[in-house]
């Protein structure tokens, strides 16, 4: 058996793994990273790209600890985009620079006396007519627009930059022959790595379980007690048709949670398809698919009328959304980052959201340098692996559509 000995071992390739091996690598860590399906597959690609400052946290009227804590996101986004950030996103593509909320004069509607209030102040703009999205230009549209300070991504795009960034340090390990053992003196955790006749055993200073839902099963082997995860669940609808415009909007209702959330996505065959969320997702987890589908018909009826829809083809995502655990199983406000209890040199981490990944970033570097994993003068050099490259996942739509 070959022992080989590193400073970051990451688990999961999804864009918490991708960030953290980004940003830790940039850092000075001789990190890898360990994906057993595809780059980005569940969570990631089931993202609507948006990265926004909360505002839609704000619905109360108040701002919430969820929007505080992401306000600045956008802007720290855009500097990694620029080259200027602590990961380099640098040729990524960006889908659109603003995301519209939008409500019609339905009563019961809350967007007037959420716009009044003081938290908004400089955080939107509301547009005269001439200036809304193609989507909301039409004589019957009867309602209020206002542009946010949020951009969208190209999820898989943003997926290829990081993987592109540290492809050599990336693998697919498959876990019917390897495993996470638990040394019996120092009750630290090592990787047990099979690949055909070949085996090592990889020792970290830091094991980090960035694998989303798989957190939950690596944790239960290591007998762990804290932290834990939730789940919540969704389930999304996509939309096919050539006649659908470009569009990223939150449209409000009469609850705390946007009523619909549409993303716009491109095929290879340049088709257009909506990415709807927001209540419709929520509310319709328990729900048959084509019962949702026929909701989601009869909402963007309501609300575009004037787009045909007649031959539109149609498709459902259940996905669930993997959290740390909150009392209640309430939303957590932030991302999270812990040491693992059963084991000294695990940490756990859930970035809970995709814009949020920068706040994971610096929770486990915060975690990391106060534990001194990386001492001046005594870096590492990086260890190679006897497994294969993972792939890039593919989107939900390109999977229901092709």
């Amino acid at each position: 058996m070959t022992s080989l000995v590193n400073d970051i071992t990451i688990i999961g390739g999804g864009i918490a793994g991708l960030w953290l091996l980004n940003r830790l690598r940039n850092e000075g860590y001789s990190a890898i990273l360990l994906e057993h399906e595809a780059l980005g597959r569940g969570q990631t690609m089931a993202s609507q790209g948006m990265i926004h400052g909360g505002i839609k946290y704000t619905l109360s009227g108040a701002l919430s600890g969820a929007s505080e804590a992401i306000a600045d996101m956008p802007e720290y986004w855009s500097r990694c985009l620029r080259g200027e950030g602590d990961v380099d996103l640098r040729g990524s593509s960006v889908l659109s620079e603003h995301f519209y909320l939008w409500s019609t004069n339905t009563p019961g509607s809350k967007l007037s006396a959420f716009f009044a209030s003081h938290a908004l102040r400089g955080r939107a703009d509301k547009l005269a007519p001439a200036d809304y999205p193609t989507a909301l230009q039409h004589a019957d549209f009867r309602g209020s627009v206002y542009r946010l300070v949020d951009i969208v991504l190209d999820t898989p795009d943003i997926v290829r930059r990081l993987a592109d960034n540290a492809r050599a340090h990336i693998y697919k390990i498959d876990w019917r022959q390897s495993r996470i053992a638990r040394d019996k003196s120092s009750g630290e955790a090592t990787l047990q790595i099979v690949d055909g006749d070949t085996t090592c055993s990889v020792r970290s200073r830091a094991l980090i379980f960035a694998a989303g839902l798989g957190n939950e099963a690596l944790l239960s082997a290591l007998g762990a007690g804290k932290p834990s995860m939730q789940r919540r669940p969704l389930q999304q609808v996509m939309v096919k048709h050539p006649a659908l415009p470009t569009f990223y909007g939150h449209c409000l209702g009469a609850s705390t949670t946007p009523r619909l959330t549409i993303s716009s996505h491109r095929l290879e065959d340049g088709c257009a398809v909506w990415y709807l969320g927001g209540e419709l997702a929520e509310q319709g987890v328990e729900t048959l698919p084509d019962q949702l589908i026929a909701q989601a018909k009869a909402e963007l009826g309501k609300l575009f009328p004037w787009i045909d829809l007649g031959d539109a083809a149609w498709a459902t995502l259940a996905i669930e959304r993997a959290e740390p655990r909150q009392k209640n199983l309430v939303r957590p406000d932030q991302a999270y980052a812990g040491w693992v209890d059963t084991c000294p040199n695990v940490i756990a981490a859930w970035p809970v959201k995709l814009t949020l990944a920068p706040n994971l970033g610096q929770q486990v570097s915060t975690l990391l340098q106060a534990r001194k994993i990386l001492q001046p003068g005594s870096a590492r050099e990086d260890i190679e692996l006897p497994l294969p490259q993972p792939t890039i996942a593919a989107t939900p739509w390109a999977e229901a559509f092709t």
